[in-house]
């Protein structure tokens, strides 16, 4: 915490002003967002997840990726083209397109948004699953796109939620689907004193004294390799870094923070990683051990070593990109208010089953699956 100091005098303050033309824009930039993201979810989700996937889970999830990839990616557009928020990448260079579980650490609210600037990179955007708190899944339209993307809820209680990790893992299994199972192992957002009362669980109980994460939680960390080992290639160790200050989601909307974000990676091949659970366990107290100290080293310094290991986004290709998704969007939000009444009466039962299947946790099986069974 004290190291964190050393980033910046301006502890506390925006790094930049909340001015009138950026609230217009980011009012302007989130509209877009949360519009396009409804006429995706309605139309095209609902298409993906139970039409396709009556016939073919690999498919649904197939066509899922590649417009929900396509929609995700105005995300990064934001951060880093009209927001200007640099993203410097070090550590490892990684390939391209493995299964791998991808581990960090948790600064603040919206570091899962911003571990989407690596996956489009990587070509993986459409795959990137996380575990998260279950109340999230409550959220209006982002809940629904959660549910379609498959992500994890969890009730941060081990016994009510290590059946349904393991049953919703086990159906990630096939090598044919791309994977980015993303996990914060910390379990909740790093303040002050939730890290007093961290050293202080440490200290009474002989685990390392961290200063700048949490201790981990191992058991989820545990199920997942249990689970999935035999068909990844990798984990990712990424620890996320900021300068000056850790955004809020709306410092992110309205592009005052922040202003540089930090992105170190390394590659562990699975085989690296000890199969018990205990060792397992170890293991993953010293990577976030070892992670403490890199975010030391780069509160006193100010960056991560091994830097540009990732190039710039392409601005013309988010631009292309951009104006499919409006264009996609804006054709079926005519047919839904200037249409016929059909198209009204299929808003109104996509809706009603997005909500019910995200609330019960529904999701059709194959046809030709249950006709075999």
């Amino acid at each position: 915490m004290e190291d964190q100091k050393h980033l910046s005098s301006n502890e506390g303050k925006r790094h930049r002003e909340l001015t009138p033309l950026r609230m217009c824009r980011g009012f302007m930039c989130l509209s877009v967002l949360l519009s396009t993201a409804f006429m995706m979810l309605v139309y095209v989700g609902f298409v993906c997840v139970v039409m396709l996937r009556l016939f073919s889970i690999h498919y649904s999830r197939k066509a899922t990726s590649f417009f929900f990839g396509a929609w995700l990616a105005l995300w990064p557009f934001l951060f880093e083209k009209i927001n200007k928020t640099k993203v410097v990448f070090s550590g490892e260079t990684v390939p391209a397109r493995e299964r791998i579980l991808l581990i960090a650490n948790h600064r603040t609210e919206v570091d899962w948004m911003y571990l989407w600037d690596l996956a489009l990179r990587k070509g993986r955007l459409g795959y990137i699953k996380y575990i998260l708190k279950s109340t999230l899944m409550k959220l209006p339209v982002f809940g629904w796109a959660f549910h379609i993307l498959e992500f994890i809820p969890v009730e941060r209680k081990w016994e009510v939620d290590e059946s349904t990790m393991r049953q919703m893992l086990s159906t990630f299994k096939d090598p044919q689907d791309p994977l980015w199972l993303a996990l914060f192992p910390e379990g909740t957002d790093f303040t002050e004193q939730k890290c007093i009362r961290n050293q202080k669980h440490a200290a009474e109980n002989g685990l390392p004294i961290l200063k700048n994460v949490l201790l981990p939680k191992t058991r989820g960390f545990c199920a997942c390799l249990e689970e999935l080992r035999g068909c990844l290639d990798a984990v990712y160790d990424v620890t996320i870094g900021y300068k000056y200050r850790s955004p809020s989601f709306l410092d992110n909307v309205f592009g005052v923070d922040p202003s540089e974000v930090h992105i170190h990676v390394r590659r562990i091949p699975i085989g690296d990683i000890p199969t018990s659970e205990d060792k397992i366990s170890g293991w993953l107290m010293d990577r976030f051990h070892l992670k403490d100290h890199l975010l030391s080293n780069f509160y006193s310094q100010g960056h991560f070593p091994h830097e540009g290991t990732e190039g710039d986004l392409s601005t013309t290709k988010c631009l292309v990109n951009i104006v499919a998704v409006i264009v996609l969007t804006s054709t079926c939000m005519f047919f839904t208010f200037f249409s016929s009444i059909w198209f009204k009466m299929y808003v109104s039962l996509a809706c009603t089953y997005l909500a019910s299947a995200t609330y019960f946790n529904i999701r059709p099986l194959p046809i030709v699956g249950l006709l075999k069974a």
